[in-house]
């Protein structure tokens, strides 16, 4: 297979795996583009863009406990009148590689790891705040990565040996908006207002570790990457209609994003073919609550946010063809294992995705690619006491199966 042809295949495959695993894995979103590190070429540059369009929402709503206080009744199911909650978000990926000496290469990327954006409908407001006196509104997180990551080559009698190493910067971002219900636990001059939970968390460091084989004449390589958790303690304010002259809450908050571990095989099967797969764990059981104190306004004291979540496994696989010396096409299929338990919609995902890179012949590229996934129906029960912490959603739900849309695109350049 010819050097420009495999390369070709292997950018595509980059942009297939990029629109298969955005969102999948709990709230994964991008990935280091360290693959860059194996690339040809003195100096690298990859940039793109995935624009992921998830359309989930609820099918069926319990009512909870104090249902009557709205003319529901409790324990019955209700079908769904709110929209989707789901939003459209991109995730940004930049890499540039510089080769230090002939047998160390160095990498740094930017890509935001870990999101979520959701915004409810009137009737799951309602029924957040019937059944524990807080309904969402909307409720989001985003985290930014910025590495530096080495890899040293080994060259052996039959291809070459890689020990890749770096760290990472990792922030996190969050917020909640929700709205009081009419229920005692709730002071009355806050029934019926909104307030709003925020954190600003500074970066955290982390790192990641692997090794990998390669035999380039056949695009033959397997590799295995190790990224960290990040424990996140970032500081916060929880506000409401009641805050006094001295403004809102200062609040802190206690969680941890997972670590992963990820397999990756691919190789030349045919002239102009290639095979490739991937096999992702992630650390998802790892985030059973985030914890935060608000510390004094009205509603002073220890709270958190539930998940209970289970580890996240990733599966990718695909074949790649060069139509030319300069247009390479890719097709792969991804099934993620939903990570949510008691707590959320977060379910099983089947994803498959194509693109295409188009090469020239100073080795500028420029790749496109779409994705459609199938996202399986799911359920939650409700928390026997929803004003406590416990196992189970405030009020039960169903959703039905559900789609999710992705647009790629990205540029390289090298020399």
């Amino acid at each position: 297979m010819k050097r420009l042809q495999v390369t070709a295949l292997l950018a595509g495959w980059t942009t297939v795996a990029a629109m298969g695993q955005a969102g999948a894995g709990g709230y994964s979103r991008g990935t280091a583009d360290t693959d860059l590190i194996f690339e040809e070429g003195n100096f690298n540059m990859r940039a793109s863009v995935t624009i992921v369009m998830p359309k989930r929402g609820y099918d069926t709503l319990t009512a909870p406990a104090a249902g009557p206080l709205a003319g529901l009744v409790p324990g019955q199911s209700y079908a769904s009148t709110d929209g989707k909650f789901t939003q459209t978000y991109a995730i940004p990926s930049t890499a540039v590689k510089f080769n230090l000496t002939d047998d160390l290469r160095c990498a740094g990327t930017y890509t935001q790891p870990f999101g979520a954006d959701s915004e409810y409908g009137p009737q799951a407001i309602l029924f957040g705040a019937l059944a524990d006196g807080t309904g969402t509104v909307k409720e989001g997180f985003e985290t930014n990565e910025f590495a530096a990551t080495c890899g040293y080559k080994f060259d052996l009698a039959k291809g070459r040996a890689w020990l890749i190493a770096g760290g990472f910067l990792q922030d996190f971002d969050y917020s909640q908006t929700v709205q009081f219900g009419a229920i005692p636990a709730v002071p009355g001059p806050l029934q019926g207002t909104n307030a709003i939970l925020q954190f600003d968390g500074g970066y955290e460091p982390g790192f990641r570790i692997g090794a990998a084989y390669e035999i380039p004449e056949i695009a033959l390589r397997a590799q295995l990457m190790y990224r960290s958790e990040i424990h996140h303690t970032p500081d916060g304010t929880f506000t409401t209609a009641l805050d006094g002259p001295a403004g809102p809450a200062p609040t802190v908050g206690d969680g941890t994003l997972p670590q992963s571990v990820e397999l990756k095989l691919q190789s030349g099967i045919a002239p102009g073919w290639l095979a490739f797969g991937s096999v992702r764990w992630t650390d998802w059981s790892v985030l059973d609550t985030l914890d935060y104190t608000i510390l004094g306004g009205p509603l002073p004291g220890p709270r958190e946010l539930e998940y209970f979540y289970r580890d996240g496994w990733t599966v990718t696989g695909g074949v790649g063809h060069a139509f030319s010396e300069t247009i390479s096409g890719v097709v792969g299929f991804t099934w993620d294992r939903g990570v949510s338990t008691t707590e959320d919609t977060l379910s099983d995902s089947y994803t498959v995705a194509a693109g295409v890179a188009v090469r020239d012949a100073l080795g500028s590229e420029v790749r496109f690619g779409g994705a459609l996934s199938y996202l399986t129906s799911a359920g939650a029960p409700a928390d026997a006491t929803p004003a406590t912490p416990g196992i189970g959603n405030s009020f039960a739900f169903t959703v039905d199966g559900d789609w999710a849309y992705a647009l790629s695109a990205g540029y390289k350049i090298q020399w």
